[in-house]
């Protein structure tokens, strides 16, 4: 299973796989041809269709900077190895093709080489949540102690991720005007936050994690700093949740950062055995495995059990399943940032409704994960 460093990314959005990823297949082509004297990008697939409004010739033209480059947008061509693939080739001066590599942007934000194995070694020694959670009820440990385990230098990163959450929250439910691009959408985290006279607790909790939730996503959409949870564009709804709960419940950020931990790990099992990409698997790879994530994290907060925390995990990812990406124009602003809200309060709906029937449950966590890459394959 991977690392929580390769599910949470700290960086800058609109899209993990259309801006962070091509941002990062282009620093490394630099580093194969540093002396080319023209560079040429061909996007195809999902980056060719959707570039654009993704932002992802931008990403690619500000790492080239000054030097002789341009993308090019294929939609066309068929028989890909995977929706986000891309071909970098450099050129000489006298117009020789010096170098050649094509990328494929597999969803969070990385990146493999088409032809290259990508030599990651695994953070820890099970394959899936059912492995996980039979080591730590062997060892006698909650779920998140494993992770201390495995990766001992971890809690400092996911301190940093924590810190990242909760300035993007803030700034987003300052931001006030229109979000980039030609929609003209306007920011609405600040007018979500406002109170509402006479509205009940319950009212006021969903408001404020809609608000938090279109924070942070506004965040991104605006090319902001965030954490992808998994992606860019589900990047609000694990903030929203853990924001929240701290400034009601006053949990402490050992806590939150526990929390993280557990929801890190949900990451990494449906990114080990199915996919977090957009592309690949439908928006329920990305805001279905953000709802999971959240879900767990709730739970942890709350001190459920691994039964219960599993239970929560896949009812939120079992009611997303064929949640398909749909972005207007290609930009991550309708609907995404409305799923991120929406997702939000469902992964609080989770985590509640896990506690109160636990035991009752008759599939597993790692049943749904296949299940939802089987529907993301059969997905247009």
């Amino acid at each position: 299973m991977y690392s929580l460093t390769e599910v949470y990314k700290i960086g800058r959005g609109p899209s993990s796989s259309h801006s962070m990823g091509p941002e990062y297949a282009t620093n490394d082509f630099l580093k194969r041809y540093p002396s080319a004297f023209r560079y040429e990008v061909t996007l195809y697939g999902s980056l060719a269709m959707t570039g654009k409004g993704h932002l992802t010739d931008f990403a690619i033209m500000s790492v080239f900077k000054n030097r002789k480059a341009e993308v090019k947008f294929d939609p066309d061509k068929q028989d890909l190895p995977h929706p986000n693939t891309m071909t970098f080739m450099a050129y000489s001066e006298g117009g020789e093709k010096v170098g050649e590599v094509t990328y494929l942007s597999i969803g969070g934000g990385n990146v493999t080489v088409l032809g290259e194995t990508r030599t990651e070694e695994s953070a820890y020694p099970f394959g899936n949540f059912s492995e996980w959670k039979g080591y730590c009820h062997d060892q006698k440990i909650p779920l998140y102690e494993s992770v201390y385990r495995f990766e001992p230098t971890i809690r400092e990163y996911l301190e940093k991720v924590w810190m990242t959450m909760q300035e993007a929250v803030r700034r987003g439910v300052a931001a006030e005007g229109v979000l980039p691009g030609k929609l003209h959408v306007m920011r609405k985290a600040k007018r979500l936050s406002l109170p509402i006279a006479g509205e009940l607790d319950e009212e006021k909790e969903r408001r404020m994690i809609a608000s938090y939730a279109f924070a942070a996503a506004e965040e991104n959409a605006g090319g902001g700093t965030i954490v992808t949870a998994p992606t860019c564009g589900a990047c609000g709804v694990l903030p929203a949740l853990l924001v929240y709960f701290k400034e009601r419940n006053n949990f402490s950020d050992e806590k939150i950062i526990n929390a993280l931990a557990v929801a890190g790990m949900i990451g990494s099992v449906i990114k080990t055995n199915a996919s977090v990409s957009g592309a690949e698997a439908g928006c329920q790879a990305e805001i279905g495995t953000a709802t999971s994530m959240a879900a767990a994290a709730v739970a942890t907060l709350f001190n459920s059990n691994s039964e219960e925390v599993e239970y929560a995990a896949e009812i939120a990812l079992e009611h997303q399943l064929g949640l398909t990406c749909d972005p207007v124009e290609g930009y991550v602003q309708i609907p995404c940032i409305e799923r991120n809200a929406v997702a939000a309060m469902r992964a609080l709906d989770s985590a509640r409704v896990a506690r109160l029937l636990c035991g009752t449950r008759r599939i597993s966590f790692d049943l749904i994960v296949q299940t939802m890459y089987e529907t993301g394959i059969d997905i247009n």
